[in-house]
């Protein structure tokens, strides 16, 4: 099946059977970006009969909708003639937005076999519309990071740095989007700036600021500034006693390695139930309370605890 210009009806692509089609030259932009108005929407709804049409329903003085659009332009280029990306401007098309439904911008609308598949409403970020498409179309061979992967990748090297500038860059073209906020205070812990870690916080709508992941990035705070120092770490490295035990499992959950945090509170218990007036069970419901009730380590290590106890 080949896919077609909406503008003139000549082919973008080979048929996907010709012998040749692995050597056709990818389509342009030009053909794979368009612009609507009443003059070629007829053509476009054809279209998706032999191709699925993304459309874009925006407006000029939709802030969001500037957002959006580039991160709609490059994943378009990276399906490669998968489906083709229509561009509606609603202010200079009313009565074709009102045909469609459009309330509010932006709003992407996947059609294809010329009626309306899914849609979705908002700037959201390029990994949720990632996730989105996926439902539809296979993922292209050797997709680029997202910006939230490549973030999430440099702060888990260590490289905190890069994912606070990555953490930045989302929240100047998301700003609604509070879990890049959550993420950039995270990182700026894991920098050492954990005032502004908070002040980050505390800015948040209290619905994100009490939730779970922001109140995980706090219980980091608190457990950095409880747990030992480097130096006292490497003093405590010979000893094998239940305080030395304790401080080593808060130092791993001050670093954020939960688990092996986790299984040292649990090993204290076991051997030393009575250490700091029952100090590794209440820092253990402190850990449980930072991660979420739904966190999967949460359920394992509540399983654990109950069983110890039980």
């Amino acid at each position: 099946m080949s896919i077609v210009d909406p503008r003139n009806g000549a082919p973008l692509t080979a048929p996907q059977d010709s012998p040749s089609s692995s050597q056709e030259a990818a389509p342009s932009d030009e053909q794979l970006i368009i612009d609507v108005d009443r003059n070629n929407i007829q053509q476009v709804l054809e279209v998706s009969m032999q191709v699925p049409v993304l459309l874009d329903c925006w407006a000029p003085w939709c802030q969001p909708c500037k957002a959006l659009m580039p991160i709609l332009e490059k994943l378009t280029r990276e399906y490669r003639g998968t489906f083709i990306l229509a561009k509606l401007n609603i202010e200079e098309n009313q009565e074709i937005a009102a045909q469609l439904g459009v309330r509010s911008v932006p709003d992407v609308k996947l059609i294809s076999q010329g009626g309306l598949v899914d849609h979705f409403q908002g700037a959201l970020p390029e990994k949720e519309i990632r996730e989105w498409l996926s439902r539809y179309f296979p993922a292209p061979e050797n997709t680029p990071a997202s910006p939230e992967e490549q973030a999430a990748e440099a702060l888990a090297q260590g490289d905190a740095a890069t994912a606070i500038n990555l953490y930045q860059e989302l929240m100047q073209q998301h700003p609604e989007h509070y879990p890049y906020q959550v993420e950039l205070a995270r990182a700026l812990v894991a920098e050492g700036r954990s005032e502004e870690a908070l002040a980050l916080l505390d800015n948040l709508p209290p619905e994100e600021r009490d939730a779970a992941p922001a109140r995980g990035v706090r219980a980091s705070i608190e457990f950095r500034k409880e747990a030992p120092s480097d130096e006292e770490l490497a003093a405590l490295a010979s000893r094998d006693d239940s305080e030395a035990n304790f401080k080593r499992a808060l130092r791993q959950v001050a670093d954020g390695d939960y688990e092996a945090g986790l299984e040292g509170l649990l090993d204290v218990m076991r051997k030393d139930r009575s250490y700091g007036d029952d100090a590794a069970r209440l820092t253990l419901l402190r850990v449980f309370d930072a991660l979420g009730a739904d966190h999967p380590l949460t359920v394992t290590y509540r399983r654990k605890l109950f069983t110890l106890l039980y």
